[in-house]
């Protein structure tokens, strides 16, 4: 893994000396702009419109724009001061349940392995957080960008989870056309609830696969190949406009399919007797009589 920043954890006065690396990897297929008529990668130019010549990275600064057309300018030294980038610290400010942060919150996973000489405050507060279930809320500055974080435990390993800030998560109410009250149905709503209940089952993430990724990479493979790329159609949908019966196909597609009830056995037909020779004649004759 390649180490993408170092510094240290702090609480209190305890400092855990750290490195950092991603816990996660881009799996997107990267693919270059290309100039059709002659097949060549074409590049990324900064060019300045005014002066209307390319513009060298030593001339570039980072500017604000305040109003239209007017910017204030920072150098990359002036930020760095500004986010507290030289103070490497990863600076816990509370500890809290886990199960306190929506998860709207989180960004990017990050996991944290102890320093050549921080492997004994590493382990110590590795257990600490472990044994008293709790995560720290900490701020970080990383590549010139202040962030909050939430440190946690994953298996052996402290991890680093940056956070939004709450004023970057945009309010519920700017969603458009959210129902003012909510009225459903209590047969379609018991329904729902029992296909939720077919439906769920523990979290092994192992089983999802990204099926467009696994599509455009055998498109590639097809095209340099020479084959020609062939696209499953999609599955016709039908319209369904009843809800109820959307809901009762639904689970009759995950219900397991019970057993055919076994035939009962026919009736046993016993042979009608018939009267021995004789009565059925004296019968007759003292009905007569």
């Amino acid at each position: 893994m390649h180490t993408v920043w170092k510094g240290a954890i702090s609480f209190g006065l305890v400092h855990v000396p750290v490195k950092m690396f991603s816990a996660t990897e881009d799996k997107d297929i990267s693919m270059r702009m290309i100039h059709k008529e002659c097949n060549t990668p074409l590049n990324f130019v900064r060019k300045c419109q005014h002066c209307e010549r390319e513009v060298e990275w030593g001339e570039i600064a980072k500017g604000y724009e305040y109003e239209p057309g007017s910017f204030v300018l920072f150098e990359k030294d002036e930020l760095e001061r500004l986010t507290g980038e030289v103070t490497k610290e990863i600076k816990i400010l509370d500890f809290v349940n886990l199960s306190d942060i929506d998860p709207v919150y989180f960004q990017k996973t990050y996991y944290l392995a102890p320093n050549e000489t921080g492997a004994g405050a590493y382990n110590l507060l590795l257990e600490a957080m472990r044994q008293s279930g709790k995560i720290g809320i900490a701020k970080v500055s990383i590549r010139s960008k202040s962030s909050l974080a939430a440190i946690r435990i994953i298996d052996r390993c402290i991890a680093m989870e940056t956070i939004f800030y709450p004023d970057e998560i945009r309010p519920v109410s700017h969603v458009p056309n959210l129902p003012e009250t909510v009225n459903v149905n209590e047969k379609e709503l018991t329904m729902a609830k029992m296909l939720i209940e077919q439906l769920s089952t523990a979290f092994e993430p192992e089983k999802y696969k990204d099926d467009y990724r696994a599509a455009v990479l055998e498109a590639i493979e097809q095209k340099i190949s020479g084959r020609q790329v062939s696209v499953a159609p999609e599955p016709n949908r039908s319209n369904v406009i009843d809800l109820m019966a959307a809901l009762q196909a639904s689970l009759e597609a995950v219900s397991p399919v019970a057993p055919a009830p076994s035939p009962e056995p026919a009736a046993e037909v016993k042979p009608e007797k018939k009267p021995a020779k004789g009565k059925g004649k004296k019968s007759k004759e003292a009905a007569l009589s």
